[in-house]
């Protein structure tokens, strides 16, 4: 024990700290044993006791180990996620400046309201493709019964039918007391963002996200780092670096069409994922928002992988539209009911009523039959899309569709600026460029469900268009 492996070529503190988080997970060190003091271990490692002191303080500002004073140094007892209560500071939030909103949203904004702009920005299905379902007539009575069956966690015969789903499409079994209603996917990020975090918090994000551009972590103080990706997503080795450089309390991933790329993490990235969770104790939280509208088998979900590792988010937002706000958090119970009692100190009842509305269109007779129109209408789209984009496959790199909303097209040429993208509202073409979702300026989210076959053509004729012009090219 005790000892470094002078070949590696990362700092010596990070070195001291991978190795007694390894004698953790190993068993050489058991919760509660005092490691040796910081003198001995700068002697044994043969640096320099700040070298020691650098290293052990990281660990415990993770976690892993906790100093007394007359005690030493000890290997830590306790898990992630046991705070009580949630934590909002007012004072710090009502001081805070409101953000500054993009220039480029305020335009598209404006636009939304011009019939003949083309809307690709927007991250819904059209509302000719929402599966349609029959709600029976409730009289008041009969809902006031309804509201009676409510308890903390939500609406029980609504958690049921999501349990079985669940383990009907995903393969993760699990119990209706480990499921919490929500009112959308975003309450339930800001629940959890409340209880496991404190301000000043850092969480690791994929890079390029759609979380950079929600208002919920500012609010909550929270420091979001983002992590690049390759084709199997988020990037392991960069994430590690990220946790011992930041101090990384949490990992947010969307690992199943990814909001904005559209990329899903690989069966292999997602094990080697969980192992690093697991390796730096680290909770992962799993938005899986969009894994509906698949067109072939997924990946085993994150939260099938690593029960007990991994907190999984869903929402029938994607499915439904917006105006169905009804999401959920699934997790270990002990967590769920944290989380709970938070949502009741801070008023974040849902009435009956929505969740009434998601257990009946989740149980219709047709929900399949009208998923399975869906999802080969979203199909024939994504074909069509592939068919027009050769027009400007010269110019835009795009990959595979394989379900969910949205297609990532990348510009392939000089870097482009934050003023090449006013093109694109000049034409009324609306769509999401990745200085939205990072400091990135090359690329553009687009909601390719909401063309039909001859907005579709419209839209790569005009991309044609753009792309002669801001490549510098002689447009016809």
């Amino acid at each position: 024990m005790w000892e470094l492996d002078t070949t590696k070529k990362i700092p010596v503190y990070q070195q001291i700290m991978e190795q007694i988080i390894e004698y953790i997970q190993t068993g050489q060190l058991n919760p509660g044993d005092r490691l040796p003091s910081e003198r001995k271990l700068a002697d044994r490692y043969g640096v320099n006791r700040s070298t020691v002191v650098h290293a052990l303080e990281e660990l415990v500002s993770l976690g892993w180990i906790i100093r007394k004073q007359g005690s030493g140094t000890l290997v830590n007892e306790g898990k992630w996620g046991r705070s009580a209560t949630p934590r909002m500071n007012w004072r710090q939030l009502l001081s805070r400046e409101i953000p500054r909103i993009e220039t480029y949203l305020l335009e598209l904004h404006e636009l939304q309201k011009d019939p003949q702009a083309l809307d690709l920005y927007t991250g819904e299905l059209p509302l000719d493709l929402i599966p349609d379902f029959q709600l029976p007539a409730y009289t008041w009575e009969e809902l006031l019964i309804e509201e009676k069956k409510q308890r903390e966690l939500g609406y029980p015969p609504l958690q049921k039918v999501i349990c079985e789903r669940l383990a009907r499409e995903q393969g993760l079994k699990v119990g209706t007391n480990q499921v919490l209603i929500t009112s959308g996917a975003q309450q339930a990020l800001f629940l959890l963002l409340q209880i496991m975090l404190e301000a000043g918090d850092s969480v690791a994000i994929e890079d390029p996200s759609f979380l950079y551009s929600l208002p919920i972590f500012d609010t909550a103080g929270v420091r979001l780092y983002g992590v690049p990706m390759d084709e199997e997503g988020m990037q392991i080795e960069a994430l590690e670096q990220l946790i011992l450089a930041k101090k990384v309390k949490l990992i947010i991933v969307n690992p199943t069409f990814q909001n904005p790329t559209g990329n899903t993490m690989t069966l292999k990235r997602r094990k080697q994922l969980i192992a690093l969770s697991e390796k730096y104790q680290l909770p992962i939280v799993e938005d899986d928002v969009f894994s509906e509208l698949n067109f072939e088998q997924l990946p085993s979900s994150l939260k099938a992988l690593a029960p007990h590792q991994v907190i999984h988010l869903g929402s029938l937002s994607k499915v439904f539209g917006s105006s169905i706000k009804i999401g959920w958090i699934i997790a270990d119970q002990n967590l769920i009911q944290r989380l709970a009692e938070a949502k009741q100190m801070m008023d974040f009842s849902i009435s009956v009523f929505p969740q009434v509305v998601a257990y009946t269109a989740l149980t219709d007779r047709a929900f399949e039959e009208n998923r399975h129109s869906l999802i080969a209408t979203l199909e024939s789209k994504r074909n069509y899309f592939y068919q027009y984009a050769q027009s400007v496959a010269d110019d835009w790199e795009f990959k595979s569709i394989n379900g969910g909303l949205y297609v990532w097209l990348k510009w392939r040429h000089q870097r482009l600026t934050r003023k090449d993208w006013a093109h694109f509202l000049q034409e009324k073409l609306l769509v999401a460029p990745s200085f939205l979702f990072s400091n990135d300026t090359m690329a553009m989210r687009v909601n390719y469900t909401r063309m039909t076959e001859e907005e579709c053509r419209a839209f790569f004729v005009k991309l044609k268009k753009i792309s002669g012009i801001i490549g510098g090219r002689k447009v016809e």
